[in-house]
């Protein structure tokens, strides 16, 4: 039974193509044995950690900006406040950060980019900090979720509270 399945996954990972730049069409090829999917090496991902690393940044830095910018744009609270909620996490989960989960839903027909500020305030209602996320192509009806973690409210008492949500086409 191993022997088999081991044998259907070396074919289903076959057929599903390589990381090749060839323009032509897949043609299956076996390499390594039915008892041994073949295994990848150090040399089968052009790319490193740190390319990788770098481009997640890189991208986590352009929805930021992009959320940054809508919300400058944004009139009051902004258009999307009523699809946004957040819910508190203990700091034991935090390495002692002040952090809060901050949900979108799409209540719309079309995909959306969210953008929210979460700001962290003490109890006299000061904001210690600011936080702005952004959620790229949130289909219409689906939820997605996002840790707005404080770097400036580490020690302090302090409250998570969403102040602006804006909607835009993504």
């Amino acid at each position: 039974m191993a022997t088999a399945l081991a044998a259907l996954l070396a074919v289903g990972l076959t057929a599903c193509g390589g990381d090749d730049d060839s323009s032509g069409p897949a043609t299956p090829s076996r390499t390594g044995s039915a008892a041994s999917p073949p295994r990848e090496t150090a040399s089968s991902s052009p790319r490193s950690k740190e390319d990788f690393e770098a481009s997640v940044s890189a991208e986590a830095a352009r929805i930021r900006a992009s959320a940054s910018a809508a919300l400058a744009d944004a009139p009051g609270q902004g258009n999307a406040m009523a699809d946004v909620s957040q819910g508190g996490v203990p700091t034991s989960r935090t390495d002692g950060k002040r952090a809060a989960l901050v949900r979108v839903t799409n209540s719309t027909d079309e995909k959306a980019f969210y953008s929210v500020q979460v700001d962290f305030a003490d109890a006299d209602g000061k904001t210690l900090d600011s936080v702005v996320l952004g959620f790229a192509d949130v289909a219409p009806g689906a939820r997605a979720e996002r840790y707005a973690i404080s770097s400036k409210a580490v020690g302090e008492k302090s409250v998570p509270r969403i102040v602006k949500a804006q909607r835009t086409a993504p």
